[in-house]
């Protein structure tokens, strides 16, 4: 237990990219992890980590190493439940990776109240619209939107969103209504400045069937789902959200769809989560409860 000691404090440093942060959550002082970690490294005879007065980073053995860490924890974890007869019940933290909105509103009232019917069970919740490396950042489960690329994941899905054309109706009223993609370049356009790259996500249509994409001079960047929903109501312009987004305001009238005629393919929703021989119990329960969102979702009262 010595030796794997050591491990839990290499994961936990590198789970949190410094010594401080991983002290806390285990409950001890810095220099006992570091003095761990120091030791791992002279008993493996490779440096883990790259060392500044700022930064812990991992060296290329550190992250093949943590890649290892993540699975075979998760393993001893299930089988001490198993031990001690628990493994049905869900217990420990769940690191849960969400985008912002979807997050918010659909995914987190579930999880509560699995958090309700078993008080073991802790949550930690991190809402980004920028994706997370699951394996790097010790991260359960996730939930992505759009096409899984990476191969190394489990992904199952469980629901789906449309990209809706709107604007307000002060906006259409005072600009006019757009009959087709070729009137969008006379209009007042907010795009969606992607997280990760900077760059402003094109505006995706179906033209005859066939997908196209629309890259317009924007009036308005905004890096912030809710805030981009925000903007187009102040009626600043045209923009493109999910449907999901504004199931609300369509309903009431404070926004309008556009050529609802060359709307996208949906995008399909996913949980995803690192490949394992045994999933924590945490993380299967978490799976049960959220592996029908979109009926849970569609039953959901409306916030408006």
């Amino acid at each position: 237990m010595q030796g794997l000691q050591q491990f839990i404090a290499f994961a936990a440093t590198a789970r949190h990219g410094g010594f401080a942060a991983a002290a806390r959550e285990q409950g001890v002082a810095p220099s006992t992890l570091a003095k761990a970690v120091a030791r791992l490294e002279m008993a493996l005879g490779v440096k883990l980590f790259y060392r500044t007065t700022r930064l812990v980073t991992l060296t290329p053995d550190g992250e093949r190493l943590y890649e290892r860490c993540q699975r075979v924890l998760a393993e001893v974890d299930d089988l001490q439940a198993d031990a001690l007869g628990t493994s049905a019940t869900p217990t420990g933290t769940l690191r849960v990776d969400l985008p912002v909105f979807y997050g918010k509103r659909f995914v987190l009232p579930l999880l509560a109240g699995l958090l309700r019917s078993h008080p073991g069970l802790h949550l930690d919740a991190r809402l980004s619209d920028t994706k997370s490396d699951l394996i790097r950042d010790g991260i359960d489960l996730a939930v992505r939107i759009g096409h899984v690329s990476d191969s190394s994941l489990v992904a199952r899905r469980v629901d789906e969103q449309a990209l809706v054309l709107c604007a307000s109706p002060s906006y259409l009223a005072e600009r006019g209504v757009p009959r087709g993609l070729e009137d969008l370049a006379g209009h007042d356009t907010i795009v969606f400045r992607l997280p990760t790259s900077g760059r402003d996500r094109p505006w995706q249509f179906r033209r005859d069937g066939v997908p196209t994409e629309v890259s317009p001079h924007p009036h308005l960047r905004v890096n912030e789902t809710e805030g981009l929903l925000e903007a187009v109501k102040l009626g600043l312009g045209i923009g493109q959200l999910p449907d999901l987004l504004m199931t609300d305001e369509l309903a009431r009238g404070e926004l309008v769809e556009l050529l609802p005629e060359h709307r996208p393919e949906v995008m399909p929703i996913h949980l995803i989560y690192p490949s394992r021989r045994l999933l924590p119990s945490r993380v299967r329960a978490a799976i049960e409860v959220l592996s029908g969102l979109s009926k849970r979702r569609a039953a959901q009262p409306s916030v408006g």
